[in-house]
């Protein structure tokens, strides 16, 4: 369904060019939910953009049931994470304002019927004629997801869409994104730099190694029945083996970018030789 293969990004020029995304390749099936796991500042939000059509790579191909991506589309829609909500629309207008381009030829009763149902589908129907600043953070990143949801794209991409809430709500929302996506099992990729958060909800879970040049690591296959209660993970030893493996392999691979890092600092630091100030103390940087 989707592709990477062989995909470099940079930004800036010159000197201050910076190579984020280094020879990236993956493989999203049909129906496949892939969680990307890894480090902030390591190029997720990137790679997912890709995906969408809103950046485009330097080398490599990104592919959409083997075609080439060259912008947005319908066929993927995207949950962002500052929910990205217009603030003089009410919430059913905000969602409309998507159904309106996906199904042109719909009567305003059909769309409608058809806002209204995914709204009931986030539990908001309640606040269906509010504006985002009625709602609280997490009411607003459920009419996100309801909005991307209700364009019925064949792929959910998913950009942390759960990171700035707070536990509760982060809990249900989880639980509510996996019983919506269970209905028509659409493929989904979701962007998280929390490894629970991955390990419940995907069938795959992914690092993405830590920048500049960041790589992708390997995949840990979730085999953990569905539906998966959050509550009962911890007593499933299959959880505990998989969470410490991606765990450990983050750690570990963290350890060694900021090695590297470090050796990079050192060896362009200027070499400065000992100083006999006047004072009679003596100085010396290295």
């Amino acid at each position: 369904m989707l592709q990477l293969k062989n995909i470099y990004k940079s930004f800036g020029e010159g000197r201050q060019r910076t190579e984020v995304l280094n020879n990236i390749n993956l493989n999203i099936q049909e129906g496949e939910f892939v969680a990307i796991v890894g480090y902030s500042g390591s190029g997720k939000t990137t790679l997912v953009k890709l995906l969408a059509g809103l950046q485009q790579a330097d080398k490599g191909e990104v592919l959409y049931k083997g075609q080439a991506i060259k912008g947005p589309g319908h066929e993927r829609g995207m949950v962002f994470q500052n929910y990205s909500l217009l603030p003089w629309l009410s919430v059913a207008q905000n969602i409309d304002l998507g159904v309106a381009q996906v199904f042109p030829k719909w009567s305003k009763a059909q769309r409608e019927a058809h806002v209204m149902r995914y709204i009931s589908m986030v539990n908001l129907s309640h606040a269906a004629h509010k504006a985002p600043a009625e709602l609280s953070g997490g009411m607003r990143q459920r009419v996100a997801v309801a909005r991307a949801l209700s364009m019925e794209p064949e792929v959910l991409l998913m950009d942390e869409p759960l990171s700035a809430l707070d536990a509760l709500t982060r809990g249900n929302l989880q639980q509510e994104i996996l019983k919506i996506w269970n209905e028509n099992r659409r493929t989904a990729l979701l962007i998280t730099n929390d490894v629970d958060e991955g390990i419940l909800m995907a069938d795959r879970i992914i690092p993405l190694n830590p920048g500049p040049s960041a790589t992708l690591g390997p995949a840990f296959a979730i085999d953990i029945e569905r539906p998966r209660d959050k509550t009962q993970l911890n007593h499933i030893p299959e959880y505990k083996r998989l969470r410490n493996d991606v765990i450990t392999y983050l750690l570990d691979t963290g350890a060694d970018a900021k090695r590297q890092k470090e050796l990079e600092v050192n060896r362009e630091l200027p070499d400065v030789k000992p100083v006999m100030p006047r004072s009679g103390f003596s100085l010396a940087l290295r």
